[in-house]
């Protein structure tokens, strides 16, 4: 199979390889070393791809990440990508594009319609568009806008690939592998800092790669190549190819994306996809290098209309001819170089063209090429349908003449990559000499170099990057020779640009933003509309607010309005831009948090023991814990968590409280701090003692509860519920550091340090006893609420508390985590002569909901202490965070919904959670809504369903017969209110 474009000889590809790749189901081959983009202009395509809105023939314009056109999907069913740029898509045996944007087919697209609306499709017509009559937006115009928008298909299927984030440190980060990049990490490298180099490219060199330049004794591309490889060489040197730094981030950190598989099929295995890096420097030099501009005019959007730099690119980099007779048109000496280099390659130069009638190179090459040179005029228009066939030319008089040509390579000078120095909110600098825009305030600890920074001679690049290298490199502490810059050929440093930037005749569209269709004329109607801020040309027009974020489009619309408002481009201004600097993908910032590793699982000490007893799991917040227990001849889950409930009731039965949050509160401030963060007091409790209590948050709503013991006068031991304890762990981190940091106190979170078992029943201190070394567990020696310090094991530490949630007597053991297996089966062990049982969180709920106690379903946020039956825990002695709040009207007025307990009045009848409460004779409607349902259980100590909830009133209604209606799965049960409490009201058991 033919390449009818690849040159005979040159690039840097291997042409002893042939890779095989479709586009459009299309067979065609490449090399190793070309881009989709080369491949296909290798191989005479140059239709790839329709536009936004009026769904032209576009063809690629660049050869870099700033491409707007060639836009295709990669790959198939569960990898395919869309709006993937085919000039950075790296070619490989089997590779499979298609275009996008286009029905039925590219070559003949229905919605090419669009193009005989144009002029409804003006700037802003969404705007005015759809605004009347208003019924008719559901009903036609979002359905109608919704099918027409978006640019290629996600794929269908969940991503098979991985993803990976990781964390780098050093002292110096060079962004960008070209002359300066180089020179600035060889600088740094030899002067043993650790550097981190990062290109985009898979091959390291930039602009040498594409241009035949004699650097040193050899090639521009060869002393690159002995760069890398000297870099590879040095210990403290990391390089990473093809990946784009982002952005930029306060504390000098930056993020990279690597695209460590995508010029494969599939990652190897092992291998992620992508991964993105997030990189903190001591110091910076950004090299990004500069990114080349078009000239508007006429239908220059036509495919084979490219960038002049481009045309170099794939004449010298990949060996590709993207034409055979060639039209230069430029207003800058830089594009002399494409002049000569389409001439080296065997293409015929059927006109030059200088926009700005004072190019000397670019006249010198001219002549050098026997081509046609046409001072001070201009292309006024391409022609050709799906490929450039010829274009127009105007002369400095006006005179117009057309020309034949396949290529047509453009240069309105160069815009120097800065918008990773804007990321923190600098503002560039207009450099007038120039024509573009400068770095004005970069990052702390950034410094730009070569043609980022303007220094566009390769000399320049070259000094200027192994400078800021060599001082990164002195900053960071290390002794650092001056750098030995490579000698060079003299280059023009003629890369101005000053316009052309509006085109002499309006013949045809003149595109200044690609990807979204932008054109001059748009310009002009946002500045006769009174858009004339860049700000709102921005978002009027949509310049620069696509995937490339206007690389070639935004000076160009800023220019141009500058020319119609009649102001100079400072005073136009210009937008910022902000991260990222090329598209990431979600999943490269997700990593491996996905599916079962979005939250990682957290298993408690007893997991893999309860794994050998046959438990059931249930997920709670980050959890895996034990729902149940189940024996053989059990029914279910319910006969199993009956069975486990009377267990405990009646004998002794164990449960892995591990999870609940752990917090270690100490400093001579400590009481005084709990004091001010809980509604009741802890500052005189005495040591040993352990205290129920709860958080509010600042507007007056519970947000926690749980138990604070004290172990000593200094010393503070806070449990919280599983579901709040991060939450209630950075409340308590805000009110020491921000609200009282004053105060002498040191918090810690100390959940996965210890184990903890509670131990509860009528049996459980017969069990405590044969556990515990030699301690006293009698009432007198460890009564209610109160602990101690004990040793288990023969002189493992531990602490007892006498604490309970399911209303029996009941003992919590923690010990350190690592000891949490061998305990719950020595607990097990020493249990099994009283009859002991573990039990799982489905007994445990059902136990606290016989006892009354909240829990995550009523601590809701929308609860309040007074809600709960706490309100007279809440001290009027002392402030804490949320107490005038909670003393608002409304929230302590007594027709507020209130906790109480139900039960149905058909014994037999079930209850359900989130049933709304009804008077008994009212109709199920909103306004009848008296509260709610929140926790429900099948009490073994009632013979019945029981459930806990809000109704107003609540209290005041012991007694009163309500509905409990739920209209979702058709429930309307007759429920008795009544207290809270369904066992042992008088608390005799959990007291021994």
């Amino acid at each position: 199979m033919s390449q009818p474009n690849r040159l005979a000889s040159g690039g840097l590809i291997d042409r002893a390889t042939p890779l095989a790749f479709t586009f459009d189901g299309r067979g065609y081959t490449g090399h190793p070393g070309d881009t989709l983009a080369s491949a296909l202009l290798a191989n005479g395509v140059t239709l790839v791809g329709r536009s936004f809105k009026y769904h032209r023939p576009r063809g690629i314009l660049t050869a870099g990440s700033e491409e707007p056109n060639a836009l295709v999907e990669l790959r198939t069913g569960a990898r395919r990508e869309p709006n993937v740029k085919a000039t950075v898509a790296e070619l490989y045996d089997g590779l499979e594009a298609r275009s996008q944007n286009r029905f039925p087919s590219l070559s003949f697209d229905l919605l090419a319609v669009n193009q005989l609306a144009s002029p409804v499709f003006v700037a802003g017509f969404y705007y005015k568009t759809f605004m009347w009559p208003a019924k008719l937006w559901e009903k036609l115009y979002e359905p109608l806008i919704r099918r027409a928008a978006g640019l290629g298909r996600a794929a269908e299927a969940a991503d098979p690939d991985a993803y990976e984030k990781t964390t780098a440190h050093c002292d110096v980060l060079v962004i960008g592998g070209g002359p300066a990049g180089l020179s600035a990490a060889l600088a740094a490298g030899r002067a043993g800092a650790r550097v981190i180099l990062a290109d985009d490219d898979s091959v390291l060199g930039g602009r040498l790669l594409s241009d035949r330049l004699a650097v040193g004794e050899g090639s521009a591309a060869q002393w690159a190549a002995s760069a890398a490889a000297e870099l590879a060489s040095l210990p403290d040197v990391t390089v990473l190819t093809r990946a784009s730094v982002v952005g930029a981030y306060d504390g000098g950190v930056y993020g990279a994306l690597e695209r460590v598989s995508d010029h494969r099929a599939t990652p190897l295995p092992h291998q992620p996809r992508q991964r993105f890096w997030r990189i903190v420097a001591k110091r910076c030099v950004l090299a990004a290098g500069a990114l080349e501009r078009p000239i508007p005019f006429g239908n220059n959007d036509t495919p084979g209309v490219m960038l002049a730099g481009a045309v170099r690119s794939y004449l010298n980099r990949f060996g590709v001819a993207p034409g055979k007779r060639a039209v230069v048109y430029a207003n800058n000496d830089d594009a002399a170089k494409t002049v000569l280099d389409l001439t080296a390659a065997g293409c015929e130069i059927a006109a030059v063209v200088d926009a700005s009638g004072d190019a000397p190179a670019l006249a010198a090459a001219a002549r050098s090429a026997g081509a046609p040179l046409i001072f001070g005029g201009a292309v006024v228009r391409a022609y050709g349908g799906q490929s450039v066939k010829g274009c127009a030319i105007a002369d400095s008089r006006g005179r117009s003449f057309n020309v034949a040509c396949d290529l047509v390579a453009v240069s309105g000078g160069w815009n120097p990559s800065i918008q990773i120095a804007t990321h923190l909110g600098g503002r560039p600098v207009w450099d007038s000499p120039r024509s573009a825009f400068l770095p004005g305030s970069p990052p702390p600890g950034m410094d730009v170099a070569g043609a980022a920074s303007g220094a566009f001679e390769l000399a320049e690049a070259f000094a200027e990057g192994g400078r800021l290298g060599t001082e990164a490199a002195q900053e960071c502490g290390y002794t650092a020779a001056p750098f030995d810059a490579p000698q060079t050929e003299p280059e023009t440093d003629a890369v101005h640009g000053h316009g052309p930037w509006k085109p002499k005749t309006s013949r045809g569209k003149a595109f200044v933003d690609f990807q979204n269709d932008v054109t001059v004329k748009d310009v002009e109607l946002a500045a006769r509309e009174g858009f004339k801020s860049v700000e709102h040309l921005k978002r009027y027009t949509t310049l620069g607010m696509a995937t490339d974020q206007g690389k070639t489009a935004n000076v160009v619309g800023l220019a141009l309005m500058a020319e119609i408002t009649g102001r100079s481009i400072p005073d136009t201004g210009t937008t910022l831009t902000r991260p990222p600097f090329t598209p990431v993908a979600i999943g490269a910032l997700g990593g491996a948090h996905r599916h079962k590793e979005f939250r990682p699982t957290r298993l408690p000490p007893s997991h893999f023991w309860a794994e050998e007893q046959g438990a059931a799991f249930v997920e709670t917040g980050l959890w895996m814990r034990a729902a149940y227990f189940p024996r053989a001849g059990e029914a279910d889950w319910l006969e199993t968590t009956i069975r486990e409930v009377n267990t405990v009731r009646t004998a002794v039965g164990v449960y892995d409280a591990s999870t609940l949050g752990k917090i270690d509160v100490q400093g001579a401030d400590a009481g005084v701090f709990l004091d001010r963060v809980y509604i009741n007091g802890f500052s005189t409790m005495p040591v040993g003692k352990a205290r129920y209590g709860v958080m509010l948050r600042e507007d007056g709503f519970a947000m926690d509860d749980g138990t604070v013991a004290r172990l000593s006068p200094t010393h503070y031991y806070v449990t919280t519920s599983t579901a709040h304890a991060a939450q209630a762990m950075r409340h308590l981190e805000y009110c020491r550091q921000w609200l009282w940091p004053e105060l002498d106190v040191h918090l810690a979170s100390i959940t996965d340090q210890w184990a903890k078992y509670a131990i509860a029943g009528p049996r459980s201190r017969d069990v405590v006893t044969a556990l515990v070394d030699d301690a006293d567990v009698s009432d007198a020696g460890l009564p209610y609420l109160g602990v101690k310090e004990v040793t288990v094991g023969g002189g493992v530490k531990a602490r007892l508390f006498r604490l309970s949630f399911s209303g029996e007597m009941a003992y919590e053991l923690a010990v350190p985590a690592r000891y949490g297996d061998a305990t719950i089966r020595a607990i097990i062990a020493a249990g099994e002569p009283f009859g002991i049982c573990p039990y799982g969180a489905e007994a445990l709920a059902v136990m606290r909901i016989e006892k009354g106690h909240a829990a995550a379903a009523e601590l809701n946020g929308t609860t309040t202490a007074f809600d709960l039956g706490l309100g007279g825990m809440m001290s009027k002695k002392k402030d804490y965070v949320g107490r005038v709040m909670a003393e608002r009207g409304a929230l302590t007025d007594p027709a507020r919904p209130r906790l109480v307990g139900f039960k149905p009045v058909d014994r037999s009848a079930r209850l359900r959670g989130g049933a709304h409460f009804i008077p008994r004779e009212a109709t199920p409607t909103a306004d009848n809504d008296q509260g709610y349902m929140t926790s429900v259980a099948y009490s073994p100590s009632n013979g019945c369903w029981v459930g806990l909830g809000f109704l107003a009133n609540g209290p005041e209604r012991i007694g009163e017969i309500v509905r409990a209606v739920d209209p979702v799965r058709d429930g309307d049960v007759e429920v008795e209110v009544v207290a809270p409490v369904f066992v042992d009201p008088e608390g005799v058991r959990v007291r021994g």
